[in-house]
């Protein structure tokens, strides 16, 4: 079972604090409780209502084995979502959000199947057959790679939500996710617009206490969502087993499938870079 939302714990975490008065994002007023020294004190009932709200359909996102991607590139918030994605195996981006990350997803692809062709080079030695330079430039590569994508390097498909840690900060994240009408979570602040949002988590969203103690309760309720499917899985073998075994017929001959000749290792050097250079750098 997820953490039942305790008022009193996002009291002490801080997540009531909102920006200065004259920031304000009008359509912020309905979770605002008041303002206190020219701070704006957010409604933690109306939190712990909407908390629960997005957890319910996060947990069901996870339970159908669908990915949820965790966005942050903050100072203050990128080392929380990094810690509590990988528990929740959730893929999560928390350096610089690569342009059309999901418009173009595809090429996004290609970028991250590169890193798979050049740890294939070092295993099977191909790698040791290059020069000097083009191991450095390949090595160059590799770790470019894996900063900006290698969070990602297991997400096939795009997901089917984003989770995102101040949406001011992650506005192209979000441009994205609705073109593709890919449902966004997000903590709000009171200087934000929640309409851009599905899911509104009215919350202080530059404190890292308010940031951990957010993320712990949503990321908790995607693991139960992960361990429902699990289980329905176990009771479905189960089912499976109890079943008369059907006789065993001759399978067909399987045709062989042709082989398909790998690129030149030299072209992994050559070749990449510019895919990548379009995708991670501005």
């Amino acid at each position: 079972m997820a953490n039942k939302v305790e008022v009193k714990e996002l009291l002490e975490a801080g997540v009531h604090f909102g920006h200065m008065t004259r920031k304000w994002d009008p359509n912020m007023a309905p979770y605002i409780y008041m303002e206190r020294n020219g701070i704006h004190i957010i409604n933690l009932y109306k939190t712990a209502a909407k908390i629960e709200e997005a957890n319910d359909a996060l947990k069901k996102i996870a339970a159908s084995g669908r990915k949820i991607l965790f966005v942050a590139t903050k100072k203050q918030a990128k080392d929380i979502v990094a810690e509590k994605a990988k528990a929740a195996n959730m893929p999560y981006i928390t350096e610089r959000w690569p342009g059309g990350m999901l418009t173009n997803f595809v090429t996004i692809r290609k970028a991250v199947k590169k890193m798979a062709t050049i740890d294939r080079m070092k295993k099977d030695g191909t790698f040791q057959t290059l020069s000097k330079k083009e191991r450095l430039q390949v090595d160059r590569l590799r770790a470019k790679l894996e900063k900006n994508l290698g969070s990602i390097a297991d997400m096939s498909r795009l997901p089917a939500a984003l989770f995102v840690v101040d949406i001011k900060a992650e506005h192209i994240a979000i441009k994205e996710a609705q073109k593709l009408n890919i449902p966004v979570f997000a903590m709000v602040d009171t200087n934000s617009d929640p309409r851009e949002v599905d899911y509104v988590i009215p919350a202080n969203d530059d404190a890292s206490k308010s940031i951990e103690k957010i993320l712990s309760l949503v990321t908790n309720a995607v693991i139960d969502g992960l361990s429902n499917r699990t289980s329905d899985k176990e009771d479905a073998g189960d089912d499976v087993a109890d079943e008369v075994e059907a006789p065993v017929t001759a399978a067909a001959p399987v045709a062989e499938a042709p082989v398909v000749e790998e690129a030149p290792v030299a072209e992994v050097a050559e070749e990449a870079a510019p895919e990548v250079t379009e995708s991670t750098e501005e």
